[in-house]
């Protein structure tokens, strides 16, 4: 099943490719460009449920990774199918000078949380996204918090010089 939905990824987008991971696992490497079209795609092909949307940092490449985990939700209690049990892994990058992409909200509504988390934390703006304000920070860093040259001991240093101490 998996491979098919591959095979048929790469015929319809340009530059995308598709390799199966194991029997339930089919990982997408696409620009970011075709990201929105193939999340309509794989949404239309019963990829319905967008569990999740991450990042890594690849500071030596110049690169954000945003990684988008893609199921199917179950047709019923009574049958666990073999479309219900696969995963896509859809890879694209952006550029960490100017991290930015096109919200995917109108695609999947859930995409809203993870959107707002990954523009707080690496910095990534999603065009169009309509509340990309904070999800969990209280303050703007020059760096965001998540990314790999975000010096931790220079913000620990400085944020808990400025604590008073507890006296006994």
């Amino acid at each position: 099943m998996l491979n098919e939905i591959g095979k048929q990824i790469e015929q319809s987008f340009a530059g995308v490719s598709a390799e199966t991971g194991g029997e339930y696992r089919l990982k997408v490497e696409a620009d970011k460009e075709s990201v929105l079209s193939i999340l309509g795609f794989l949404k239309n092909h019963s990829y319905d449920h967008l569990a999740l949307i991450s990042c890594v940092d690849r500071i030596e490449a110049g690169q954000l990774e945003l990684v988008y985990l893609l199921n199917s939700y179950m047709e019923s209690d009574d049958r666990y199918g073999e479309r219900e049990k696969g995963t896509i892994i859809l890879k694209t990058t952006v550029s960490r000078e100017d991290p930015e992409i096109g919200t995917a909200i109108h695609v999947f509504q859930n995409a809203e949380p993870y959107e707002r988390e990954l523009h707080e934390m690496f910095g990534i703006d999603f065009d169009g996204h309509p509340r990309q304000i904070p999800l969990f920070l209280e303050k703007d860093y020059a760096i965001p918090p998540f990314r790999k040259d975000f010096d931790t001991r220079d913000y620990v240093e400085k944020e808990l010089e400025s604590i008073p101490a507890v006296e006994d």
